[in-house]
């Protein structure tokens, strides 16, 4: 019978351990990216980096109208909380008031001794007089409850104020939360534009932001759309409203894209059109959302001077038509508030408010 041995297990060694400890070595580095392509972010095309960074302005910006849209909702809230507890604290002024009447009168009932009327009338010593003043004691009775029904009704009007206080705070602080998410949302997306066009050179971010202005020639885009528009044919704005908002929109050109801005020195989009038609006079919501159904809608072959065009499917862009296909509009935090055309971005609708 043949003995069962254990086979020998041959150890590694020699040329054979150093390939396996090579390709060990080789996989780990791979994994880790120390090949310089395994985990390392791709370089991006100028083109590329434009379309993301278009892409991100477009977030953000429509981040931007939500938290414009709860900024106004949550500055309501917050009067209509101030104003409840005003007339909360005036009530509470009348009922206190009212209780010192109340517990003065009690005092002296009490001084008196609270005898009973019959009581009173058997040892009064001037029984005619004494029912004078038992009448006159009844109507001050009457006068008092009337006074407690006054205080009752007073509490239960506190008590409601103080109810609705309740509701307006949680709004508020609702409201509240609204703002530091959509402005997270805000800041994220613009710091990562920020970070891809800093991958560019000066020249290529010029191309990416802009209309292809020269860097040295930034600074001057906003006399060169002046200038360009005094060699174009001239567009009447259809009355004095429209001609002074698209005056107010000129003379703002070139001021910096600040993100919840509404004037005077810095704007976004939807400040922008807010801003140029209070100087005409008119108030405006401060959305875009909000703004498009603030007049009559007119469609892209009707635009006067002084429409408000709008873009994206989401309504999250507003411009001020000046005439000769070209707008007004304060375009994102790299590029100031400049003239173009109204087909740079996808034609939503547009409105006329005046």
């Amino acid at each position: 019978m043949a003995a069962h041995r254990k086979p020998r297990q041959r150890s590694i060694g020699g040329p054979t351990a150093r390939t396996a400890a090579t390709l060990a070595l080789a996989g780990a580095a791979t994994a880790a990216g120390f090949d310089g392509t395994g985990h390392a972010e791709p370089q991006l095309t100028p083109a590329q980096v434009k379309a993301k960074v278009d892409k991100l302005y477009q977030e953000a910006e429509a981040a931007t109208e939500k938290y414009n849209g709860a900024k106004v909702e949550a500055d309501t809230a917050q009067r209509r909380l101030n104003a409840l507890r005003d007339e909360t604290a005036r009530k509470q002024e009348k009922l206190d008031t009212a209780r010192e009447a109340l517990g003065s009168i009690a005092a002296a009932q009490y001084r008196d001794g609270g005898f009973a009327p019959a009581w009173q009338l058997a040892l009064s010593g001037n029984p005619d007089r004494y029912l004078d003043n038992a009448a006159f004691a009844e109507r001050a009775g009457d006068r008092q409850a009337a006074a407690l029904s006054r205080v009752r009704e007073q509490l239960r009007e506190i008590e409601q104020l103080r109810g609705a206080a309740r509701v307006e705070l949680t709004s508020l602080r609702s409201r509240q939360a609204q703002l530091k998410r959509q402005k997270r949302t805000i800041t994220g997306k613009l710091d990562e534009a920020r970070r891809l066009l800093g991958q560019l050179t000066p020249q290529q971010r010029s191309e990416a932001t802009g209309d292809g202005v020269a860097p040295g020639r930034a600074s001057r885009s906003a006399s060169d759309a002046r200038e360009a528009l005094e060699h174009a044919e001239p567009a009447t704005a259809p009355n004095a409203r429209a001609a002074a908002a698209v005056s107010y929109a000129y003379a703002k050109l070139g001021s910096p894209y600040v993100w919840g801005a509404s004037g005077p020195d810095a704007f976004d989009c939807s400040g922008l059109a807010q801003a140029a038609y209070r100087s005409a006079g008119i108030s405006l919501p401060r959305t875009t959302y909000t703004q498009i159904n603030a007049g009559r809608r007119v469609s892209r072959s009707e635009l006067q001077p002084g429409d408000l065009v709008f873009f994206y499917s989401g309504i999250s862009h507003v411009g001020i038509y000046v005439g000769n296909g070209q707008m007004i509009h304060a375009p994102n935090p790299s590029a100031p508030v400049r003239l173009a055309p109204v087909d740079l971005m996808p034609f939503a609708g547009a409105t006329r408010v005046a």
